[in-house]
Formats: C-alpha cells, structure tokens, sequence
C-alpha cells in the first residue's frame, strides 16, 4: 500500500471490525480496514461456538450485558433481512448437583435485571420432555438464544462495506499509532514494506492484538488495565451417528473462567463439545488431544450415554480477556481516549463472548462516539 491519507482507519476485520465498517459507512466516506490476515474472521470471530446469547450472565448495566441484549435482537433482524443462516434453538442451562439449583435461580434474577424476561424454570421431568437424552435435577430454559452462521454474518457485512465505499487491505499488520497534530500516523506492514497512512480517526478493533496497538499509541496499558490474558479453548464434536437428538444448546451451570464445556447443535445437524478454557501464555491453534478425557467427564454429566469413542477433535479459539486467571467479572472496554490526550482514537479492549451476539451493537455504540468527534 503507497503512503496516504484517510478519514478513518478501523484495524482488525473480525466480525467486530466487520460491524463497525458497515455502520460507519452509511454516514461516512474514506473508511479504511486493515488486516493482518488474508481475509476477514480468521481468529477470534470463527472460532468460537456461534451462539447468539440472551445476555443472562453479565452484570446489569454492564456493556456486555446491554450491548448483548440489544444486539441478540440486531442480529436476528439482520439475519431475516439478509438471509443469513440462523436457528433460534433455544438453551437449556441445566443443574446436574443439587448444590448448584441455587445458581440457577440467582441467573434467572439477574437476567430478569437484564431485561431478558422470556426464561423459565424447569424441573427434571420438564428437561426430560425437550431433551430426551439430556439429564439434570432442574434447568433455566433460555427461548431466545440460537446460533448463527458466523461466515455467513461477516460475508454480509464486508458486503455491506464494500458496497458502501469502504477499502479493506489484507494482509497489512499495523506496527504503531502515534498522534501527530490533529491526525494520526498509522505503519502498516505488508510483507515487503512499511507504509504511512495519516487518519483523522483510528479505531482499534485488532482483537487479540489490541493492547499491543494501544501500547504503541503511548497508553501505559497495566496502569491503564488494558493488558490482554489469552483464554485457550478446544472444541470437540459428537460423532455418534444418529445416536443422540440435542434440538438446543444444553449448558452446564457456569463456572468461574468459562461457561462450561457445552453442547451445541450445528446448523449442518452435527453437535459440537466445548469450549473448555485455560489460560496460555502464546497464541497456538494445534489441538490438543489429550483434553478428549476432560471433554468426555464434563459432557457425560449432561448426556449420561455418550461414550468416549464419539468424541472428535474439532479446533482451538483463544479469547481475549481482560481479567487475568481467577480475577472476578471485567467489561468490554470501549474508551476514546481523549481523556489520554489521544482524541480520536477509540480502543476496543477484550471484545470477547458475547462479541459475537454483541458486534452489531458495539457498531452503533462505536459510531456514537464518532459522531461525537466529528461534530
């Protein structure tokens, strides 16, 4: 890419990345994506379980619980408009231990807090009439949680941005941001070169690069609390050969790093296990097959006759997180940071679950702020 100048330049192409360029360019010209892959969703956004999530689980009043909720029903809009392929499953959260029925009932009163006001109770013999194969002592019945084709989501929505006006440039790694003047110097890197661009306004969207970027812009990021955790996780399908019928999304009571390895139909009629979650030091998509054993004790608590022998090695996803192994709950970090003597640049720290359900709203909360800078 020669050395130019933009009005603004998103980094990243994940289905965050992907969200914003398609809102933005409804009301804005000159829009530049840069990706470090070949094409979009090659991390974080495909690699992960594609639930479209309630937003149960988050505290109220949380970006993560509000951005959820609001962009559950911004996605399925989107997908019936676009014909994008969903399914509205259904999830049941199921208590295998009486000690964790407790749980159950306090997610059904956050959730409530949430504005997620379509839950249900089950009881066991109410498990039993949705999901024959699955066991349990009691269940949260969660109607509006589905999964969606994540390749199908961000082929529209780089659709959209191209239609629109919007340059992606692939294979271009962003080095550094540096603020000079009223504009920002953004290095980009392809596999040759190193080129300028000048932008007026620099969004970071870079998932499980982010802090890196933000570093780069002169934020001191564990003062700040930017620094990323890499969360490790392995999914595994069913190969049972017609064995088992799991119509919905059958979860564990959560635990404290994960949700817990879950149980989620495909939209190509498989089923598919995970994600466990362990934290890493590096980024490495190998599967590990070792972990087949931990999948196998986990899952037969909810599906009694699986066997070991049906479970398949599928792929890897690492999240980004903010909080480090055993801190408690932290938010999505949507700052411009202005306030860092950084105006127009806006960062996107630990856009991880539910980043996905939540992308479309991210956008309109992102072009929210644009605005705001551009007034």
């Amino acid at each position: 890419m020669k050395n130019s100048d933009v009005n603004i330049a998103i980094i990243g192409a994940g289905v965050v990345g992907l969200s914003i360029a398609a809102e933005l360019s409804r009301f804005y010209r000159d829009i530049y994506v840069f990706e470090i892959n070949r094409t979009y969703g090659l991390e974080t956004s495909s690699r992960n379980s594609q639930v479209v999530h309630a937003g149960i689980y988050y505290p109220p009043g949380s970006l993560k619980a509000v951005l959820c909720v609001e962009g559950k029903h911004l996605l399925y809009q989107l997908c019936e408009t676009y014909d994008i392929n969903y399914r509205k499953t259904g999830k049941i959260m199921v208590a295998s231990r009486s000690n964790e029925m407790e749980s159950l009932e306090n997610i059904y009163r956050l959730a409530t807090e949430n504005g997620v006001d379509d839950l249900l109770l089950l009881s066991r013999s109410e498990i039993k009439a949705l999901e024959p194969d699955v066991e349990g002592k009691a269940g949260l019945l969660s109607p509006s949680t589905g999964i969606i084709d994540c390749y199908g989501l961000m082929a529209g929505l780089y659709k959209m941005a191209v239609e629109q006006g919007v340059k992606f440039v692939f294979n271009h790694e962003v080095k550094t941001i540096e603020r000079v003047g009223d504009a920002y110097k953004v290095w980009v890197m392809d596999k040759h070169d190193c080129s300028l661009v000048m932008a007026e306004i620099v969004i970071n969207s870079a998932g499980l690069g982010c802090d890196r970027l933000a570093h780069s812009a002169g934020i001191g990021i564990d003062s700040a609390g930017y620094r990323l955790h890499y969360c490790r996780g392995e999914y595994f399908s069913l190969n049972s050969h017609g064995r088992y019928c799991v119509e919905r999304l059958v979860y564990p009571v959560p635990q404290t790093e994960s949700l817990g390895i879950h149980v989620t139909p495909t939209l190509d009629g498989g089923i598919r296990l995970g994600p466990d979650a362990r934290y890493v030091d590096d980024i490495d998509y190998s599967m590990d097959d070792s972990r087949k054993e931990v999948f196998y004790e986990s899952v037969k608590r909810l599906l009694p006759s699986v066997r070991l022998d049906d479970l398949t090695p599928g792929f890897v996803g690492v999240r980004p997180k903010l909080q480090s192994l055993g801190e408690g709950f932290r938010d999505f970090l949507i700052a411009h940071e202005a306030d860092k003597g950084l105006p127009g640049l806006i960062n996107l720290i630990g856009i991880e679950s539910p980043g996905l359900t939540a992308s479309l709203a991210i956008a309109r909360h992102v072009a929210a702020m644009v605005a705001d800078i551009a007034d």
